[in-house]
């Protein structure tokens, strides 16, 4: 009886263990510098076709625009969470 709880018990405590896991690649893998690039030359390249085949002029150099968008808002997210985490909701809920 103690032993197939104790078992339950492990199990479990594995699961989380797999779980957090999983949940530390993901977080890192959202401010990672990998994805951010990746992101930024999917996005160029597809703004880079988009606008030349609508004919804009200097398409190379418009594509930009979006790209700087996305880089700036994404250098801006660990300071606005910074500012958001002590007031969010769920944070008040806590104590």
């Amino acid at each position: 009886m103690i032993d197939e709880r104790l078992e339950k018990i492990e199990q479990t405590l594995e699961t989380i263990r797999q779980r957090n896991t999983r949940v530390e690649t993901d977080k890192a893998w959202e401010t990672s510098a990998m994805r951010i690039g990746a992101i930024c030359t999917v996005t160029y390249l597809f703004a880079t076709l988009l606008l030349y085949v609508i004919g804009s002029e200097r398409f190379w150099l418009n594509a930009l625009v979006p790209v700087l968008g996305f880089y700036l808002s994404a250098q801006s997210l660990p300071a606005t969470k910074r500012w958001w985490s002590p007031n969010a909701p769920l944070h008040h809920l806590a104590h």
